[in-house]
């Protein structure tokens, strides 16, 4: 049961590191250092004021990148290499001493259901972001926040649940991203259709 549990934890803040990474991370350390949770493993590190100030400085950052539709692309793209890390680094400490083999097979399961996270927020937003009204970027970034926070709060205090749900968040993620990379893919198609692009040698039509 232990084992499931300490599963669910870490499936919860894989999945919430892949929304946003930093949120994540000054969450946990302030639940930690006002008594509100016990983190498990090696986490306690987080509740140090110099981790929760960085990474709520990085999350303020993030809270107003994303606001602007071009900006909050560029940081996703950014971000497609280090949300994965962290939330494979953060997910796999929270169980504690591992062997070597085992921190390996750890971080690549962590850091891939992180990936697909990040890579169905990130395919979210550019389609959120190609719309001219800024009101569903907000509405998204704000819905995003408060993922995060019910799912932090969910595998602390319900792990089994956790593991349940994020599971299912994970896959779905996963179903997402390809749906939306179908669409995009069609999109183009028909767009170059439009502009009767063809072959090398072919004339476009008027």
């Amino acid at each position: 049961m232990d084992v499931i549990a300490a599963l669910g934890r870490t499936v919860g803040f894989s999945f919430a590191a892949g929304v946003n990474l930093y949120a994540t991370v000054a969450t946990l350390g302030l639940l930690q250092r006002f008594g509100l949770a016990e983190l498990p493993g090696e986490l306690g590190a987080l509740s140090e004021w110099w981790v929760i100030g960085l990474a709520a400085g990085l999350y303020l950052v993030e809270f107003l990148a994303d606001k602007i539709p071009v900006v909050d692309s560029l940081w996703d793209n950014v971000h497609t290499v280090i949300r994965p890390v962290g939330g494979a680094l953060l997910a796999s400490r929270a169980l504690g001493e591992l062997s070597p083999a085992a921190e390996v097979l750890a971080l690549l399961l962590l850091g891939g259901a992180t990936l697909a996270t990040h890579a169905a927020k990130a395919s979210t937003r550019l389609v959120v972001n190609a719309s001219p009204e800024p009101v569903s970027n907000v509405l998204i970034s704000l819905l995003e926040n408060g993922l995060v926070a019910g799912v932090v709060w969910m595998a602390l205090a319900h792990p089994l649940v956790a593991l349940a749900v994020g599971l299912v968040l994970v896959a779905g993620a996963v179903l997402l991203t390809v749906w939306l990379a179908r669409r995009a893919i069609g999109a183009l198609g028909r767009l170059r259709r439009e502009r009767g692009t063809g072959p090398p040698g072919v004339a476009g039509t008027a």
